[in-house]
């Protein structure tokens, strides 16, 4: 009899015992999957604040960072200058450098035609005066079929010095790639670089015979 009762006692027990493990499972898996739901939703909700905040502290961080320091423009701008380059709808070939300042000294550009005289314009008005056929933007116009439409710039810049002392306002030539070329005391100077004028220096512009001669107004005249 005891026997009998042991079995129906095990036998009893199993059926509410196995029930009871699957209510607890289904419960935990409910649990869980709702604790996983407000996880993602909570996760969600405070996720997108950080992201805003991370924007927003790039924007910011871009705003302060120090924007670098423009170079010395040295050569010519180029035909793919901003509509600001332009001179009464006239896209200017060249731009002006940082360096550029009107000089303290004053010049004079004399024009020559063989050993006669024909010009002299004063030209320390300004820090660069432009050479070239385009009487719209030419500061000084040259008519010569040889000579580009804008040919060579006479530019002032504020260089240094060792023969002054530190730094100074020295004028300079600079051919535009011209198609027939700028000559210095009878050489021919490359395109886009800037040469250094002395005073009684001699210019030649193309295939014009003419000679223009930069002096200073308080230079000794031998």
């Amino acid at each position: 009899m005891e026997r009998r009762r042991d079995h129906h006692s095990n036998h009893d027990r199993k059926p509410y015992e196995r029930p009871n493990d699957r209510h607890s499972n289904n419960d935990r898996e409910r649990e869980g999957g709702r604790s996983r739901d407000r996880v993602q939703r909570r996760d969600a909700d405070e996720g997108e604040p950080p992201s805003n905040n991370n924007n927003n502290q790039q924007q910011q961080q871009t705003k302060d960072a120090p924007k670098p320091k423009e170079a010395p423009n040295f050569g010519v701008s180029g035909a793919l200058t901003a509509e600001a380059n332009t001179f009464k709808g006239v896209v200017l070939k060249y731009a002006e450098p940082q360096e550029a300042r009107k000089p303290v000294t004053k010049y004079r550009l004399y024009s020559f035609k063989g050993k006669e005289q024909v010009d002299m314009i004063p030209v320390s008005r300004q820090s660069a005066y432009l050479f070239g056929r385009d009487r719209i933007v030419a500061d000084i116009p040259v008519d010569h079929p040889s000579i580009s439409k804008q040919h060579a710039v006479l530019q002032y810049r504020f260089v240094s010095s060792s023969d002054q002392g530190g730094r100074a306002v020295k004028p300079y030539i600079i051919d535009l790639d011209s198609a027939n070329g700028t000559f210095l005391n009878g050489q021919k100077i490359d395109g886009s670089r800037y040469y250094e004028l002395k005073n009684q220096d001699v210019i030649k512009f193309g295939f014009s015979s003419r000679d223009h001669v930069l002096m200073a107004e308080d230079a000794d005249e031998d």
